[in-house]
């Protein structure tokens, strides 16, 4: 993974810390997913918790795992997956309808809170391989 990818990734995935966003990884041979918990940027590590399958013996299912030996990946909805009333509650929280400037800081912050809580890829990390696009229902 190139640098700038990696910085991209992790300021991403630091942003979604708090909406419970999936991951998917590589360890031991197999392909896990998980809830991300943890973003540590300076040492290009994650803590992921509730793995799909225990990691050692004792039935651990949480771990650190660097970014470049695990293929981090979250699972992200494409922004055309928004749903009718999702597209509704975008438009009125971005003021699109108001005319131009409209959009102050405070509007941005809940704006971009309201993307990650409901998992929008809006940095095109789908499209550049940095993200899985997530099933249909995964965040219901």
């Amino acid at each position: 993974m190139e640098k700038e990818d990696k910085k991209l990734l992790l300021l991403d995935l630091s942003g979604r810390l708090t909406y419970g966003v999936k991951v998917s990884l590589q360890y031991g041979g197999k392909q896990l997913t998980g809830v991300l918990d943890a973003v540590y940027p300076t040492e290009e590590r994650v803590i992921v918790d509730e793995l799909s399958e225990a990691i050692a013996p004792i039935d651990v299912r949480c771990g650190g795992f660097k970014l470049d030996e695990s293929n981090i990946m979250p699972y992200l909805r494409p922004m055309s997956s928004m749903t009718e009333e999702e597209a509704k509650e975008y438009n009125e929280l971005c003021g699109c309808n108001a005319p131009y400037p409209g959009i102050v800081e405070e509007a941005v912050a809940k704006f971009m809170d309201w993307l990650n809580a409901h998992h929008f890829d809006y940095r095109g990390l789908i499209e550049k391989g940095l993200a899985l696009e997530a099933p249909e229902g995964m965040y219901d």
